[in-house]
């Protein structure tokens, strides 16, 4: 019994390492396009360490109902929470890492291309989907955007502090309902225009207390 003990404690270390090791410089990259939308794409590589490279590029004719305030391109380095970046690849990995077909050929409305792309020491794989019957996929696109959503939020509030800081206001309470609502998700890749927000007297205090709200869901 002992012995069997012993035998199945080395099995799970070996499995574990192997995880690990797997898990160690493996890179998950999101891109999606979607002309109708502003952005009309975005592309998100993320690291298994949470770290990750963000960039956007806006339409050069926004489609009817863009919001008042363009968001310039982004292209800047972001860091996921240990949370969020170890269930993203808990999912690669429970879906082959990407190797099967994610799209249902339904026809439904067009939501925009998504394409995860998976790399790493376990090996590779991609699948493209407008939507996905499989709930967990279908809702990891979902996530994606939103965490698409926060950033390049943070990028408008940026432009609004140095340009028009009296729309932050109406800026700044879209952005907590859409935190609330699930819209926009990951509040700590955008933590420094928050705290710069929150430590702002000039800026009005509607501004400030939201700003503080959105550090609070953000983390340490």
């Amino acid at each position: 019994m002992k012995a069997l003990q012993l035998a199945a404690a080395a099995s799970l270390a070996i499995a574990v390492s192997i995880t690990a090791r797997a898990d160690q410089n493996a890179v998950i990259q999101v891109d999606f396009t979607n002309s109708q939308l502003d952005p009309s794409h975005w592309m998100l590589t993320l690291h298994s360490d949470g770290s990750g490279h963000f960039t956007s590029q806006m339409n050069e004719t926004p489609p009817d109902g863009a919001r008042e305030v363009d968001a310039p391109n982004v292209d800047r380095d972001v860091h996921l929470s240990a949370g969020f970046t170890s269930h993203v690849f808990e999912v690669a990995r429970r879906h082959q890492l990407f190797n099967e077909r994610c799209e249902s050929s339904l026809k439904v409305a067009f939501e925009g291309w998504k394409k995860f792309r998976y790399t790493g020491p376990d090996g590779s794989g991609s699948c493209t989907f407008n939507y996905s019957k499989d709930k967990e996929i279908e809702q990891l696109g979902d996530s994606f955007e939103a965490v698409a959503e926060t950033i390049i939020e943070g990028a408008r509030l940026e432009k609004l502090l140095q340009h028009d800081r009296l729309g932050l206001d109406k800026e700044m309470e879209y952005l907590v309902d859409a935190a609330d609502n699930g819209r926009a998700l990951e509040m700590c890749t955008i933590r420094p225009i928050l705290v710069r927000l929150a430590d702002d007297d000039e800026v009005l205090e509607r501004v400030r207390k939201r700003a503080r709200q959105l550090l609070a869901q953000a983390g340490t």
